[in-house]
């Protein structure tokens, strides 16, 4: 047995000491992700807070809204701002909208109800729906259904006479997912597609490792559709952090989603990222920033954002700089 240094056990200052220059510690992202271009990766990481807006794209508009408050309530008059326009102009108003973020919708559904604004022009889309391992759509009245999440955020905080006929209220359920496409094309298209960006780099619920299908193909990716996908590992845990209590077997396997041709073919697109933890955490200022500043490839879904024009919002919490910080 080697004979210790009784006095090495207790040099704090030579401990502190190490701690002065950092090593470098490098090492391969984890096999099971889709995207592992570590120096991408790194590049989008180091991008501060002050540089994040700027983009090669003048089309792509990246904007930053500091608080919360007035970040819900930008996305919510971006909403109503678009029905209303829509009304004015005698025209039908079609839009494609997610569950996630949320918290606009009883926001809007206030602006709307003291306007008196009516929404008989208005037909919405939703982007998708959970699915058991089956295949089956969530019911609406399961607690955890995007369907019963619009209605009561949403549809059911409208005052009775300004809500849209039942018919013109979609979502991506099973039955209707063959023609779900078109659907939406059959009423000219969607004006604007709104959503956010998930931890795996998802829009709608169009998942990462779908990527393995095209091969590196970017235009059959871009033209992809509606289907049934199963839910990415990273997704499960995202959503049953801030929709089930961290529950992760309470999520559903799958889930029925539009496709990139969708979101692309939409008139226009609002994405609102407002993924923060509490506690000064946010789990989308990486993917956030990979999404819109990486490379382009269906291996980071959103990051087709950049390819059209659209509005990129961040929160301020979520625009922060990405550090390590031990919680």
């Amino acid at each position: 047995m080697p004979v210790e240094d009784p006095g090495a056990e207790n040099d704090w200052a030579a401990a502190s000491r190490r701690l002065e220059t950092e090593v470098p510690f490098r090492s391969d992202p984890a096999r099971f992700l889709p995207f592992r271009d570590a120096a991408a990766c790194a590049r989008v990481r180091a991008i501060r807070k002050g540089d994040i807006t700027r983009h090669a794209n003048p089309d792509f508009h990246l904007e930053v809204i500091e608080q919360t408050s007035d970040f819900y309530l930008a996305f919510a008059l971006d909403i109503v701002g678009r029905i209303r326009a829509a009304l004015e102009a005698g025209r039908r108003f079609v839009g494609i909208f997610p569950v996630g973020p949320m918290p606009q919708y009883p926001i809007a559904a206030a602006i709307i109800n003291r306007l008196r604004l009516p929404l008989h022009h208005v037909h919405t889309f939703n982007m998708d729906e959970y699915a058991d391992a089956d295949g089956h759509s969530a019911p609406a009245s399961w607690r955890g259904s995007f369907q019963r999440a619009m209605l009561e955020q949403f549809f059911l905080r409208l005052d009775p006479d300004l809500r849209p006929p039942l018919g013109q209220v979609h979502f991506p359920t099973t039955d209707v997912l063959g023609h779900y496409a078109d659907m939406i094309e059959e009423l000219g298209g969607a004006d604007v597609v709104y959503g956010g960006i998930g931890w795996c780099g998802h829009i709608a619920f169009w998942e990462a490792h779908l990527a393995s299908e095209f091969a590196g193909n970017l235009q059959a990716f871009r033209a992809a559709g509606p289907r049934l996908v199963e839910l990415h590992p990273m997704t499960i845990m995202q959503n049953a952090l801030h929709s089930f209590g961290g529950d992760w077997s309470w999520v559903p396997p799958r889930a029925t989603t539009i496709g990139p041709a969708q979101i692309l073919g939409a008139r226009d697109r609002s994405f609102w990222l407002d993924g923060t933890c509490g506690g000064g955490l946010s789990w989308q200022r990486f993917i956030g920033r990979l999404c819109a500043h990486g490379p382009v490839t269906p291996e980071v879904p959103g990051s087709v954002l950049q390819t059209a024009p659209g509005r990129y919002v961040f929160l301020g919490s979520v625009a922060e700089d990405v550090a390590v910080q031990m919680s």
